[in-house]
């Protein structure tokens, strides 16, 4: 099976993240897309293990209705740090006939050298890297294009933090996240 591994924090996922797996699922035709909400994510530490159940729950609903979508729970039961090389690891001896695919924006990309253990990575994945307002497609020199394929998704102007601050502010968040992730943000009154 070709599986697509979606990382990050999805607090909360939204509409945009859902609309670019299904692009890569459809374009790379990929057998399933896991998306796996980070503990902790190395580049964000504040208040995210506070939220990661409630992270893990919102994108379980989140994916909900679609047979090709997964939410694993992987990082959030680690409960420490979540580094990409460590899930990788665990995810090969799981699916060890599978080929894995890392999916990335291109903002992750062009700073893939300063993760832990990037060459690494490359052995166990091939980079799936997706485009990203304001930042211009451009190859990372120090990882070249050999086990890297570029995907042009929408343009989607939909952030997890402007759907956090439009709670806090109390405005609708309809449409920007599914009605379930709305509904279960409203019900533990997150990002009050």
């Amino acid at each position: 099976m070709n599986i697509g591994i979606f990382g990050g924090t999805f607090n909360p996922p939204h509409i945009g993240h859902l609309i670019v797996a299904e692009q890569v699922r459809t374009e790379l035709s990929l057998d399933t897309i896991i998306f796996i909400p980070s503990y902790i994510s190395p580049h964000k530490q504040q208040g995210e293990s506070d939220l990661a159940v409630h992270r893990l729950s919102m994108t379980r609903l989140a994916i909900a209705g679609n047979q090709y979508f997964e939410c694993s729970d992987i990082e959030v039961m680690n409960t420490d740090t979540s580094y990409t090389i460590h899930t990788l690891e665990l995810l090969k001896k799981k699916y060890p006939g599978d080929v894995l695919f890392l999916i990335i924006g291109m903002d992750n990309y062009l700073t893939f050298h300063l993760w832990k253990d990037p060459q690494n990575i490359l052995t166990m994945a091939s980079l799936i890297i997706l485009n990203r307002p304001g930042y211009p497609k451009q190859v990372n020199e120090l990882i070249g294009t050999k086990n890297a394929r570029f995907v042009d998704v929408p343009d989607i102007d939909i952030s997890s933090s402007a759907i956090r601050q439009r709670v806090k502010n109390n405005v609708s968040i309809r449409y920007l996240v599914s009605d379930d992730v709305e509904k279960y943000i409203y019900t533990h009154q997150l990002f009050r």
